[in-house]
């Protein structure tokens, strides 16, 4: 069974930083498939975040959180990050990651996880 459990949300002051994880079940191969951050911001719709291949050598952010956010993964682990640093009140929302169902960033997801909840404020 594939299961994507994150962690590592929580409540964080403006400027802030957090590092979420996205822990992987033993359902499937993690090396083998590229992987997703996608955020839902309170009353909004999902917004993608970021991305990385399945080797970890290509990565992807959207212009609001480049040179902020850094996406990473470790195969040992079976787990992806989210490093988050300069947070701002914007970033407030859930966060997901997501599976893709190939090995590039490309295609659709076939499984996500239960969420994250990031909260900034002061």
């Amino acid at each position: 069974e594939v299961q994507l459990v994150e962690s590592g949300g929580g409540l964080v002051q403006p400027g802030g930083s957090l590092r979420l994880s996205c822990a992987a079940s033993s359902g499937f191969t993690f090396s083998t498939y590229a992987m997703s951050w996608v955020r839902q911001a309170p009353g909004k719709g999902l917004e993608w975040v970021s991305s990385i291949n399945s080797g970890g050598s290509s990565t992807y952010y959207r212009d609001s959180v480049k040179g902020r956010f850094t996406i990473s993964r470790d195969k040992a682990k079976s787990t992806l990050y989210l490093q988050m640093n300069s947070l701002k009140p914007e970033d407030t929302a859930v966060y997901y990651c997501a599976k893709y169902t190939a090995s590039r960033t490309v295609g659709t997801y076939d499984y996500w996880g239960q969420g994250t909840q990031v909260t900034v404020s002061s």
